[in-house]
C-alpha cells in the first residue's frame, strides 16, 4: 500500500515563511526589475517607456471549480489571463504580482503546485514575478494577479480607435473553450453522482486544454510588429465575440457587422457543439474565455497579414447607425446580442 503523501498545514510555516518558500525559486529576468520580492515593495524602471497595468480576480466557484481543475493549470491560467489584456494593448508584459486568500483546506503541498503553475507560464513568458500578499479566507481560495507591461507610446492600441470601414479580425478559432468547460461541468455531474465511474473525455483534449490552460497571444503581437501593422483598436476575448465587440463600438462610437461563415471554428469545436445539441455559431459568439485577440484594422493592412493562417477577417466597422449586425451564411441580416459572460449574474 503506498503511503499518504506529506500534508502541511499553512500554520507551520507563517505568512513570510510561506511566502519564502512559494517564490524562492522565482529568478528576475527583465532589466527593467530593480527589486522584486522580499521588500516593502517592488522597484520597476520603465525605461523610458509606458508603464501599462492590469489586474484580475479569480474566485472560486465563480471562475473556477477545483472538482475539475489541477492547481497547476489555474496557477499558469491565472497569470496568462492577464499577460492577455497587456498583449491586448499591444504591450509586453514584463512583471506580475500575485496574491491569495486561502482558506485552511489548503495545504503547502497545493500551494506548491499552484505556484508551480505561476512559475511555468513566468518562464514560459519571460516576466517577473515582483510581490503580491497572502491572506485567510472563509469562503475558498481567491487569486489576485497584477501583470505590468510597458510599450512605446506610438505603439499602444485601445479599444476606441475603430473607425468605419475598418476590418474586423481575430486570431486562432473561437468556441473552443466554452466546449471545454461544457465536457467538464457533465463529468462533474456524473462523477457527483457515480464516483466509480471514469470520465468520458471523447478525445476532448484540444477543447478541455483551451479551457484548463489557455495561452495569450504574445505571437500575434510579435507579429504585428514584424509585418508593420498597427490595429486601430483591439481587445482579448474573455467574455465572448459578441460581447467584446460591443466594448470596441461602443468606445469607438461605431456599429459592426459580423459574417457568421467567416468566424473561425476549430473542427473539435464544431462535432463538439453538435454532440451537445448547441449551435457551434452561437458558441463562438458567446462563449468567452477564447483568450484570442480580436482587433480591427485599415482595409490597406489586410494584404500584410494574408497568408497567416492564424488571422481571419470576420467583418467590418460601420457606421454607429447601422448597429450591431449578424449577417448569416443564407445573408440574413439580424441584430447581434451579447450574451457572454456576465460577472454579476445571479
Amino acid at each position: 500500500m503506498a503511503e499518504d503523501k506529506k500534508v502541511t498545514p499553512i500554520s507551520a510555516l507563517g505568512e513570510f515563511g510561506l511566502i519564502d518558500r512559494l517564490t524562492s525559486g522565482f529568478k528576475s529576468v527583465q532589466p527593467s526589475t530593480l527589486k522584486g520580492v522580499g521588500d516593502d515593495a517592488a522597484v520597476i524602471d520603465s525605461l523610458g517607456k509606458k508603464t501599462v497595468v492590469s489586474t484580475d480576480l479569480l474566485v472560486e466557484g465563480i471562475h473556477f471549480d477545483l472538482v475539475y481543475t489541477p492547481l497547476k493549470h489555474l496557477g499558469y491560467k491565472s497569470v496568462v489571463v492577464n499577460l492577455s489584456d497587456i498583449y491586448a494593448m499591444n504591450a509586453e508584459p514584463q512583471q506580475i504580482t500575485v496574491s491569495l486568500a486561502l482558506s485552511s483546506r489548503f495545504t503547502i503541498e497545493a500551494l506548491d503546485e499552484l505556484y508551480a503553475g505561476i512559475k511555468l507560464a513566468c518562464q514560459h513568458y519571460k516576466v517577473d514575478l515582483v510581490g503580491g500578499d497572502t491572506t485567510s479566507s472563509l469562503s475558498g481560495l481567491v487569486i489576485s494577479v497584477t501583470a505590468i507591461g510597458t510599450a512605446n507610446a506610438e505603439d499602444l492600441v485601445y479599444r476606441n480607435g475603430a473607425k468605419e470601414g475598418n476590418l474586423i479580425c481575430v486570431t486562432g478559432d473561437l468556441g473552443a473553450a466554452y466546449l471545454g468547460l461544457q465536457i467538464l461541468e457533465r463529468e462533474k455531474r456524473i462523477y457527483l453522482e457515480h464516483p466509480d465511474l471514469q470520465p468520458e473525455l471523447e478525445d476532448a483534449d484540444y477543447l478541455i486544454g483551451r479551457q484548463l490552460k489557455p495561452e495569450a497571444r504574445r505571437d500575434a503581437i510579435a507579429y504585428f510588429k514584424e509585418m508593420e501593422v498597427k490595429p486601430t483598436a483591439m481587445m482579448d476575448l474573455s467574455d465572448g465575440l459578441s460581447s467584446d465587440i460591443m466594448h470596441i463600438c461602443t468606445q469607438s462610437g461605431v456599429g459592426c457587422q459580423i459574417l457568421e461563415g467567416e468566424v473561425p471554428l476549430a473542427e473539435e469545436t464544431y462535432n463538439m457543439a453538435l454532440k451537445f445539441n448547441l449551435d457551434p455559431i452561437t458558441c463562438a459568439l458567446n462563449g468567452g474565455e477564447d483568450y484570442e485577440l480580436l482587433f480591427t484594422i485599415e482595409p490597406e493592412d489586410e494584404t500584410k497579414l494574408t497568408g497567416d493562417q492564424t488571422f481571419s477577417v470576420i467583418g467590418q466597422i460601420t457606421k454607429k447607425e447601422e448597429g450591431y449586425i449578424l449577417v448569416t451564411k443564407s445573408n440574413n441580416k439580424h441584430p447581434l446580442k451579447a450574451q457572454g459572460w456576465n460577472h454579476f449574474k445571479g
